[in-house]
């Protein structure tokens, strides 16, 4: 990995680590909302009773556990840059009483596993992180047996997910952000409709199944949507923390005048959308 990967890679271990305790404080809410996406992908991956699972950059531990319960005879390996996020994944695992899992630290683009190791690849919220889409991809499909699948998920278009544009976008407005490098890590690095697809084809995956899955995320109110994206979001304190004082109270008020708008049945209310991607070895 060159230098710039690598500087890469060290930033994203220092900002899951720091936020790793937003990440546990808010994990209920996090994955009531995102749980279908980890059903959808734990059902991509076909897995046998007795499959050995591995789930790459799997934070708090999602979909990693849930699979490990339809593996009653087999394994699961949680992996994650950031040993502050796998703490809490096996806390998780602690908690709920599963046994069959096993976490470890690792970089997803030099996997720490032999060849032919695993029945099953996931990968939940991840590429768009990684310092090198198609090196992690590739590894990916290394540890895979032949006849495995891989299946990932990743954010889709921006004009999709109000719950992350309503406070960036205000934040931009509000503060000059410094522009982002072309292909850097970001939320919707991996929007682009085919973009997962054509690499999955390119790295000779076969059987290769792009979908999109919706859904809507609810808030108590406007002010616990303020507090989940500032204890969470790292790109939103980033911005923030450029603003000065008075700057700062009117991106929040604005962001909770936004949110209030939102409401619907009492409830702050924002659609989200994800891209599926599934293939085969």
């Amino acid at each position: 990995m060159d230098a710039q990967l690598e500087e890469i890679r060290d930033q994203q271990r220092q900002t899951w680590d720091t936020f790793s305790a937003g990440w546990k404080k808010w994990d209920a809410l996090v994955q009531r909302w995102i749980a279908p996406v980890g059903e959808a992908l734990i059902q991509g991956a076909r897995l046998g009773p007795a499959a050995q699972v591995l789930d790459i950059a799997a934070g708090t531990g999602e979909p990693g556990l849930t699979a490990a319960s339809r593996v009653p005879a087999g394994k699961v390996v949680i992996t994650d840059l950031s040993d502050a996020m796998l703490e809490v994944a096996a806390d998780n695992a602690r908690q709920r009483g599963i046994e069959n899992v096993e976490t470890r630290q690792c970089d997803a683009g030099a996997l720490p596993f032999g060849d032919n190791s695993f029945d099953a690849v996931m990968c939940r919220f991840g590429f768009m992180f990684f310092p090198d889409v198609r090196v992690s991809l590739d590894e990916m499909v290394r540890v895979a047996k032949p006849g495995a699948r891989i299946c990932a998920a990743v954010w889709g278009a921006p004009e999709k997910n109000p719950w992350a544009t309503t406070i960036m976008r205000t934040i931009a407005a509000n503060v000059a952000l410094p522009p982002a490098a072309p292909g850097a890590p970001g939320l919707f690095r991996c929007a682009e409709p085919g973009l997962m697809a054509r690499a999955y084809r390119q790295a000779g995956l076969g059987n290769v199944a792009e979908n999109e899955i919706s859904g809507v995320v609810e808030f108590a109110d406007a002010a616990q949507y303020w507090t989940f994206m500032t204890e969470i979001a790292a790109p939103v304190v980033a911005g923030l923390t450029l603003a000065d004082a008075t700057t700062r109270d009117r991106i929040g008020q604005t962001v909770r005048d936004l949110a209030q708008q939102a409401t619907r049945e009492g409830k702050v209310r924002f659609g989200w959308s994800a891209v599926t991607i599934c293939g085969e070895r």
